[in-house]
């Protein structure tokens, strides 16, 4: 057995998100995501801005109207999944609504993906991202105060590994992966290409330090049982080091339909962040 009673067949089927879900929902489900995507990016205030000079290291940036809410003073960044090895902004775009509708500025941070890039090389990436964005809103919203970061699957492991950066308030990792031992001995290695050291050095769950801005850990009630125990151990672990998190299961919801609860205005997960936002 490879890891906790399971082979490699069973394995790879444990973090099989999208044939847990059925390929044909997924496939519907993203084409719905990126039908929205595309009028959110048509009726909103959107920049793109660069942070570094490879070809995926963008950030796009909703501005919130000054006229609503926390008035752009607050602003989410996310993170999209793929197993750090596929994806795009493009597609998730379509979860700005929730934020500008609350008067949050919303940005959405893109990578470079495996195997063109090491996950320690995008951890890397994501901590430049941060800190170009922190400095752009510094400019464009001069009483700017609050930046959360927050992430899905592997954006989830990517919020908990950048959560110390300078200038981030607090987090929500949202399905994410901690313990990466798993995926170094199933399918998604071949790209990842991951070693036992990088195991130990981007493992957020080996990882826990002794002081952190809040977190928030969500995950989906029907997701496959690896994933909700990867939430519960972190959580625990966070816990155990008294720091602050707070475990969100939300029921009905699987590793994709979860972001749905971000990108409604009264969606549980955003209104678990908005809790988090409060200006000195």
């Amino acid at each position: 057995m490879l890891y906790r009673g399971m082979d490699k067949i069973a394995l790879d089927a444990a973090y099989d998100n999208p044939r847990a879900v059925g390929l044909s929902r997924l496939q519907e489900m993203m084409a719905r995501w990126t039908a929205r995507s595309r009028d959110v990016a048509s009726s909103g205030r959107l920049t793109e801005i660069r942070y570094g000079e490879g070809e995926r290291n963008l950030i796009d940036i909703f501005e919130a109207s000054r006229d609503s809410g926390f008035q752009g003073r607050a602003t989410i960044a996310f993170i999209h999944g793929g197993y750090w090895r596929s994806q795009d902004k493009e597609t998730y775009r379509f979860l700005a609504k929730g934020a500008l509708e609350r008067g949050l500025n919303f940005a959405n941070i893109e990578y470079t993906l495996a195997p063109q890039q090491t996950l320690g090389g995008i951890v890397q990436e994501i901590r430049e991202a941060i800190g170009c964005l922190n400095r752009h809103l510094a400019r464009i919203v001069p009483d700017h105060a609050i930046l959360h970061i927050s992430g899905h699957s592997a954006g989830g492991h990517l919020v908990a590994m950048n959560l110390n950066e300078r200038g981030v308030a607090s987090g929500t990792s949202i399905s994410g992966i901690f313990d990466l031992e798993p995926i170094r001995l199933t399918y998604l290695n071949e790209a990842l290409r991951l070693t036992h050291e990088d195991v130990a050095l981007y493992s957020p769950q080996r990882l826990i330090p002794e002081s952190a801005p809040p977190l928030i850990v969500a995950y989906g009630a029907e997701e496959l049982p690896e994933l909700r125990r990867q939430s519960e151990d972190f959580h625990a672990a966070w816990k155990a080091g008294q720091l602050d998190s707070r475990l969100l299961r939300l029921p009905r919801h699987d590793h994709f339909s979860i972001l749905e609860e971000l990108a409604d205005p009264e969606g549980l997960i955003l209104k678990e962040i908005v809790g988090h936002i409060t200006f000195a």
